[in-house]
């Protein structure tokens, strides 16, 4: 029998028919006939593995629960997979490189721990109870076309990666409490998140629409990069707790709006944005207890309520700002003639054919204002930004894990 570890217990019944609960440690199931000897176990109380030779299709009906894990990893055989009675995965639900898989169908599936899904080039049919709860999401290299298979109303981390045939994502997820990246899906890609309030960390690229009209408090970061809109308005945003906000590299994008934004609690970061020609959108901006880093074609630059930036501003255009450098400098550090709500070093610079091959986040020094004797010019020359600017380093490492 391919059942291992069972417990005393369930063996002095003599028979997986009589249960209603099964125990064992892992369970390894290669043809359609294993999965069939799981039929009459309600409960399966540990993890079910499928293996590589299980053949095209399988057919777990039977179980409504399982409480470990449901593992499938370098499978070439299996075409479809399916189960028209399991509703909750305790552990994780895992499919990893199974490239011939077309269907995953569980229809009363509603509660997983956690969903890695990672190269199933094939998968195009998704079929779930929906799925309402789960704490951690990541779909990589799949050909899913869309999502409607999830109805969440919060998750911990949610990754949608290189699936290449999801052209729209909507949502009504109300809290992220951990990161949110979405990268390398589908052209024009559109995502709508019309109930998100709450947010910890974002990190979008190469969207085409990414619309988030009731988002209140971004908790960490939120980075946009090489995304294709032309505008992006955060209407209900506040502020962030002890993050960043950036967009580099968007070059589409020809105007931002942040009505209510007045308070980051980390870095502010906007590169590269060639069709951007003018840094008005942050009407309310009082605080940012990071640096400011600003690169691009602009002709203008506003902040009308900026009061307090603990780190460096540093401003470099491609076209004349002297205006817009010289309202600026009033709020220079004092050792820089200015009023010292800017604390770190200030430098602003017009019409620098180079201002947009300036992009990163990388830090030279604290962005403090040097009190010794040297000039004030290679005082103001330097490019300081905060060691913590963007948060990139955890981004990744979140991303990696995954």
């Amino acid at each position: 029998m391919f059942v291992k570890n069972l417990l005393p217990a369930f063996l002095a019944i003599g028979s997986v028919a009589a249960q209603s609960g099964c125990t064992f440690s892992t369970t390894t199931i290669n043809s359609q006939a294993e999965a069939t000897e799981l039929a009459s176990c309600r409960t399966v109380k540990g993890t079910v593995v499928v293996g590589s030779k299980s053949g095209a299709d399988i057919d777990l009906t039977g179980p409504r629960e399982i409480t470990g894990d449901l593992i499938i990893r370098k499978n070439s055989q299996l075409e479809n997979f399916h189960s028209s009675t399991l509703e909750s995965v305790g552990g994780k639900f895992e499919i990893t490189n199974a490239i011939k898989i077309l269907t995953l169908n569980f229809p009363k599936l509603t509660s997983v721990d956690e969903i890695e899904w990672v190269t199933l080039t094939a998968l195009n049919s998704l079929t779930l109870g929906p799925l309402n709860r789960a704490k951690s999401i990541r779909l990589s290299d799949t050909s899913l076309q869309d999502l409607d298979a999830f109805s969440l109303s919060s998750v911990s981390n949610l990754k949608l990666d290189n699936n290449a045939r999801l052209t729209k994502y909507s949502s009504d997820l109300s809290t992220l409490e951990g990161q949110l990246i979405i990268q390398a899906n589908g052209l024009n890609l559109e995502v709508d998140l019309p109930k998100l309030i709450w947010a910890n960390e974002m990190a979008i690229a190469n969207v085409t629409k990414f619309s988030i009209p009731q988002l209140q408090v971004v908790n960490g970061s939120a980075r946009f990069d090489s995304n294709f809109f032309e505008t992006f308005s955060a209407p209900n945003l506040t502020h962030t707790e002890k993050g960043d906000i950036s967009f580099v590299g968007n070059g589409y994008l020809n105007n931002m709006t942040f009505p209510k934004l007045t308070d980051i609690n980390g870095g502010l970061l906007v590169a590269n944005n060639t069709g951007l020609d003018r840094v008005t959108f942050f009407p309310k901006l009082q605080r940012v207890t990071g640096a400011i880093k600003l690169r691009g074609n602009f002709t203008e630059i506003k902040f009308p309520e900026l009061s307090i930036v603990k780190g460096a501003v540093d401003v470099s255009s491609t076209a004349d700002i002297k205006k817009s450098c010289d309202k600026l400098s009033e709020s220079a550090p004092r050792e820089q003639g200015g009023d010292g709500s800017f604390e770190g070093v200030f430098s602003c610079t017009a019409n620098n054919d180079k201002a947009n091959e300036d992009t990163d986040g990388s830090t030279s020094d604290s962005g403090q204002v040097d009190s010794g004797d040297e000039d004030d010019e290679n005082s103001a020359s330097g490019v300081a930004l905060n060691a913590a600017l963007f948060g990139l380093v955890a981004v990744a490492a979140f991303a990696s894990a995954l």
